[in-house]
């Protein structure tokens, strides 16, 4: 057996005969107060982060070209699966923009393609300039699937650490 898995199971049986040595007390356990409730505990139940039913505000979304070897929104949500880990390349109209959580800019951002549900990815910029809602975009990044961030934040798909220029400003 090597020498690290010999010290590394030596290391658990030690810990293990630790434990149960430590809980052996002949002595009547001590009755304790209940532990409060934890704000956690209370917390409902974590919903899915919604994408928005429609754009933030009126965005024309008519008119917006595939970009140069990339693809349409629809395309990168029905491609997923191929997708995931790879880079991706399109354009489309920011509709929303959160800065700054958690250290990256959060985007919105549709092309017209695609129905509700498969109409609007989320990218994640590294924090700092950040484009307007309604500005024509192109994307660059790594698509991901299945991203948890807890407190409700879910994404079945992300475009992350993209690249972003903007090629038109306004809506």
């Amino acid at each position: 057996m090597p020498a690290v898995l010999n010290r590394t199971l030596s290391s658990l049986l030690a810990l293990t005969v630790a434990v149960a040595v430590s809980g052996c007390n002949k002595e009547p356990a001590a009755t304790t107060a209940a532990a409060p409730e934890t704000p956690a505990a209370t917390m409902p139940a974590a919903e899915p982060h919604p994408t928005p039913a429609a754009p933030t505000e009126s965005v024309d979304l008519s008119g917006i070209a595939k970009a140069d070897g990339g693809k349409t929104i629809a395309e990168v949500f029905a491609e997923k699966d191929q997708l995931a880990g790879q880079p991706v390349v399109f354009r489309g109209k920011v509709v929303k923009t959160n800065p700054n959580i958690m250290g990256k800019n959060w985007l919105h951002v549709r092309d017209g393609s695609g129905a509700e549900g498969t109409n609007d990815l989320t990218v994640t910029t590294a924090a700092g300039a950040i484009p307007s809602v309604g500005d024509t975009v192109v994307v660059k990044g790594t698509v991901a699937l299945e991203k948890d961030f807890g407190m409700g934040y879910q994404y079945d798909i992300i475009v992350e650490d993209a690249e972003v220029t903007v090629e038109a400003t306004g809506s």
